[in-house]
């Protein structure tokens, strides 16, 4: 397998298209080019670092600093989709819920490609194990999130329709329906989208890697379809997941609705 090996001085010719970009900025006083910089260099340094800790987790191949280390994964994931609501939950429970849903569905969906697809030796070798979590993490996180804020929202907007359903005898279950629905066809929708418009709109980026790296095209695109497919169902297991325990947030065992429940509330 032959591939071209980059060198210091090829990224940073590649680095110049962002000098590009934070020039322009400056020209056109969008006033964003230090925010461009310093993400640029969170990245470098972000992946920089995260190179050295998969050469040595590839070294090791031990089940206890792989775990380790797709926990680290999940944590982070959490903190984003915290980050990413809009008077949602409150702090704390916005990231209980996000992560405990992030957890069961990525973790699921990760093992199940390990121990039937791809099937290595072992089946917790960090070399395939963490790529395809953090593909489907990935994904899965903003799909939780999208799903919550939308949950949260449509709570706030539909109130007096909801509250009504509750006074007439409706579950809580019933009385969110709408919602509910909503909340997950907005979080699917990305994935939706992306599966439609792999392959004639774009090549996905581990798809590109790979035939770059030399891989015969037939087999990339089996792999990014494998992929594509476990995306899809962390995507669902985790916003479905994610969207009834809010669900639940959002109401008590009286049937009520607990908007006071919800940060600014």
């Amino acid at each position: 397998m032959n591939y071209i090996q980059l060198d210091t001085w090829d990224l940073g010719l590649s680095a110049l298209l962002l000098l590009g970009v934070a020039a322009l900025s400056l020209v056109l006083q969008l006033k964003i080019e230090g925010k461009l910089l310093l993400a640029g260099l969170r990245c470098a340094l972000q992946l920089a670092l995260v190179g050295l800790v998969l050469t040595k987790l590839f070294e090791l191949v031990s089940p206890l600093w792989t775990g380790l280390a797709a926990l680290a994964m999940v944590l982070f994931a959490g903190r984003e989709i915290m980050a990413r609501q809009e008077r949602g939950f409150r702090p704390l429970w916005a990231y209980g819920i996000g992560t405990s849903a992030m957890l069961m569905a990525a973790a699921t969906v990760t093992v199940f490609a390990l121990t039937t697809a791809v099937r290595p030796e072992p089946w917790y070798d960090p070399r395939y194990a963490l790529p395809l979590l953090g593909m489907i993490m990935g994904n899965t996180m903003t799909g939780i999130a999208l799903g919550l804020q939308r949950l949260t929202e449509g709570a706030r907007q539909q109130r007096a329709g909801i509250e009504a359903l509750l006074c007439l005898g409706a579950t809580r279950r019933k009385a969110l329906l709408p919602v509910t629905r909503q909340a997950l066809t907005t979080a699917l929708m990305p994935i939706i989208n992306s599966l439609a418009a792999t392959g004639l709109v774009s090549l996905p980026g581990m798809m590109t890697g790979q035939i770059l790296a030399g891989v015969d095209p037939i087999d990339a695109v089996k792999y990014q379809l494998m992929i594509m497919f476990l995306i899809a169902g962390g995507t669902t297991l985790g916003a479905v997941t994610a969207v009834f325990v809010g669900l639940h947030r959002l109401t008590d065992a009286r049937d009520r609705l607990r908007l006071d429940r919800l940060a600014g509330e």
